[in-house]
């Protein structure tokens, strides 16, 4: 029996019932973003610079001090930097729930799309 390719399968976000809760514990983005963002004057600050390769950079920042949530999130639930201009919104944001061609570990704490999908999956039992 061959092993079956596991299938990316789409979230859209913007059918979401709980917009913005994805934000609530910020989020890791690339040194040169957090620098962009911050030269446009968007009102947000970022914490935690730390050495990482597996970012473009070579070094990380985080959106958020501890687990609050991100800077970012502006009082109506909308994200500032994607209000400004949505080509500059971080790449791990963009991306968020995934990692690559995965679902984020994070995902199945944060995102509401996900966890719904999780529920709604049959569980495979003996028999």
């Amino acid at each position: 029996m061959k092993n079956k390719i596991k299938k990316k399968t789409s979230i859209n976000c913007l059918k979401c019932k709980e917009p913005a809760v994805c934000c609530r514990l910020g989020a890791w983005i690339d040194l040169e973003e957090a620098k962009k963002i911050l030269s446009l004057g968007i009102k947000g600050d970022f914490f935690h610079l730390e050495i990482d390769k597996a970012f473009p950079s070579g070094y990380k920042v985080g959106t958020s001090y501890e687990d609050e949530q991100c800077v970012f999130l502006d009082t109506d639930g909308l994200c500032r930097i994607h209000k400004f201009d949505y080509a500059i919104k971080p790449v791990t944001c963009k991306e968020f729930p995934y990692e690559g061609k995965e679902i984020a570990p994070i995902a199945e704490f944060l995102c509401v799309a996900h966890k719904s999908r999780v529920k709604k999956a049959k569980p495979r039992g003996k028999k």
